[in-house]
């Protein structure tokens, strides 16, 4: 039986550090602390990302200033190319990994090239941006794919155009020629080879009653890919609750403070709780263990402790048929198995037998 792949765990820092780098390296040496396997930020240019009058998501507003426009409250938060490696610089100090999120074709060149992630990460955002996936998969990185927001069809055509880009199709770029790649035994190797499915619900915080876990099942069986679970619920039995449904990977936001000024503190876990999902969730890891069932080495010293042997409830005499008054079951299991109970009611007793004392067969 091959062993099962450890849970790769992320704490999506994203904006949370209101740009500041010190604040980034504080976040850092927290997801460190926790032990989480990754630390990711946000990459983009707000000219890029969004337009003048694209306005603010609901928990946008109610979290920061109403009045300021969406590409007003990005501004404050880029990172530039000198940030990045400033970061990833103090990941590799600390021992963690370093990912960024692109929401811009350059932040992908940025980040493969410059910086040197090891994977990509795409957000639900962006899983209709068809020159964002394909420049993506071009770069022959692994893509961990959010799926907030999609229908299974959309990520079906994700998925093409990701298959496409990996499989460097000689064909126009088309919707037709990226269902074909996503049909192609090339296209289907690609994608297992290089692309994890996140499971999400894109609301801050998601209520429990829309987090819909078993969707997990669904996309495994749809597309046979591995998923896991990017969770903005507030607390961490979500998450917990995910890496045993055999969630792959698990995202979660956190900050330093909850407290503090910007779009998504509110909605994130802070430090001494991401140690907790982080604990919980290698905890619930080991637990799910192997299919077999069977006592387990550390049961078998407690097998004869805890199980019962047949025994005379009272003195019995040699000759004296065995009845329900006089034979019964007691601690400790090192005799007859009290399944052979009915076998011997109506039997004869060969010996003399005390009070307590283990019949014998």
């Amino acid at each position: 039986m091959s062993k099962r792949k450890r849970i790769y765990i992320i704490a999506e820092a994203g904006v949370n550090h209101n740009g500041s780098i010190e604040m980034a390296k504080e976040l850092i040496d927290a997801a460190a602390a926790a032990r989480v396997d990754a630390v990711k930020f946000q990459t983009f240019r707000a000219e890029t990302l969004v337009s003048a009058s694209a306005p603010k998501a609901e928990y946008q507003k109610a979290v920061t200033n109403a009045k300021e426009s969406q590409l007003e409250m990005l501004r404050k938060l880029e990172l530039d190319e000198t940030a990045h490696r400033d970061l990833a610089n103090h990941c590799r100090l600390r021992g963690i990994q370093f990912l960024s999120t692109p929401f811009d074709e350059d932040s992908i060149r940025m980040l493969t090239e410059e910086i040197k992630v090891s994977l990509l990460k795409i957000p639900s955002g962006e899983i209709t941006n068809g020159p964002l996936l394909l420049k993506a998969a071009r770069t022959k990185k692994p893509i961990i794919l959010s799926t907030g927001m999609s229908t299974l069809s959309e990520i079906r055509d994700a998925l093409g155009i990701l298959a496409f880009g990996y499989a460097r199709r000689n064909e126009s770029p088309s919707l037709a020629a990226f269902r074909n790649a996503y049909r192609s035994k090339v296209g289907q190797r690609a994608l297992k080879a290089n692309v994890t499915l996140l499971h999400c619900t894109t609301e801050y915080p998601a209520p429990f009653v829309d987090v819909n876990l078993r969707t997990m099942d669904t996309m495994r069986a749809a597309f046979g890919l591995p998923v896991g679970l990017s969770d903005h619920t507030q607390g961490i039995a979500v998450a917990s609750a995910a890496a045993a449904l055999g969630a792959s990977t698990i995202e979660k936001h956190f900050t330093l403070d909850r407290r503090l000024h910007g779009p998504d503190h509110k909605a994130s876990i802070e430090p001494d709780e991401l140690c907790q999902m982080v604990k919980s969730i290698r905890e619930v890891e080991v637990s799910l263990g192997s299919k077999r069932k069977g006592p387990v080495q550390g049961e078998l010293k407690n097998l004869t402790i805890v199980r019962k042997s047949l025994v005379a409830i009272q003195n019995i005499s040699r000759g004296e048929l065995f009845t329900a008054k006089n034979l019964g079951c007691k601690r400790p299991g090192t005799g007859v198995s009290p399944l052979n109970y009915w076998r011997m009611i109506g039997k004869k007793a060969d010996k003399n037998y005390q009070r307590d004392e283990m019949i014998k067969a």
